[in-house]
């Protein structure tokens, strides 16, 4: 546990380097021990958190300048589910519409002190089988990141979307 809070400290600070020109983004993960289904391996869950730490923060590089975006991540459970097996590395099935990711978050954006969005949430993709996807087979979060992006386009930054996403 102390390595991913260190992890995401380091996220931290990557995130106010690099908004200190743009938006600020900050994620909290709450009692992330007890989240529905992450990777039981503390290196591979290490990783799935850094990572959507790091695609919160790229997502947040698109809101306007002095902006910072706040996220409490409450649950998830990644697209799939978990095969049993005897290796190192978790492998995951990806065929039934009922183990679609889900993810439980509370977000809140600030602007000049004031707060200009903000919501608690419970994103789901249903049809995340069915989506043409823009992420490597390798990407941990590859059946969670358009659903991400979905929610942060159409509620966090609806005017701010830019082509190039």
């Amino acid at each position: 546990m102390k390595n991913v809070i260190r992890m995401l400290a380091a996220g931290g600070l990557w995130a106010l380097v690099v908004g200190s020109a743009s938006a600020e983004v900050v994620v909290n993960y709450v009692q992330s021990d007890r989240f529905t289904d992450l990777p039981r391996m503390q290196q591979e869950r290490e990783q799935v958190l850094a990572e959507l730490t790091k695609h919160l923060t790229k997502l947040g590089a698109d809101l306007p300048a002095g902006q910072t975006l706040r996220i409490d991540v409450d649950d998830i459970d990644l697209a799939g589910r978990r095969l049993p097996t005897t290796g190192t590395r978790e492998e995951r099935m990806f065929h039934s519409a009922v183990d679609w990711p889900r993810i439980e978050l509370e977000y809140e954006v600030e602007s000049n002190g004031q707060i200009v969005r903000s919501g608690k949430v419970a994103l789901r993709d249903m049809a995340y089988l069915s989506r043409t996807q823009r992420y490597f087979d390798g990407d941990p979060l590859r059946f969670e990141k358009p659903m991400i992006n979905e929610w942060f386009y159409t509620a966090v930054a609806p005017r701010e979307r830019t082509a190039s996403r």
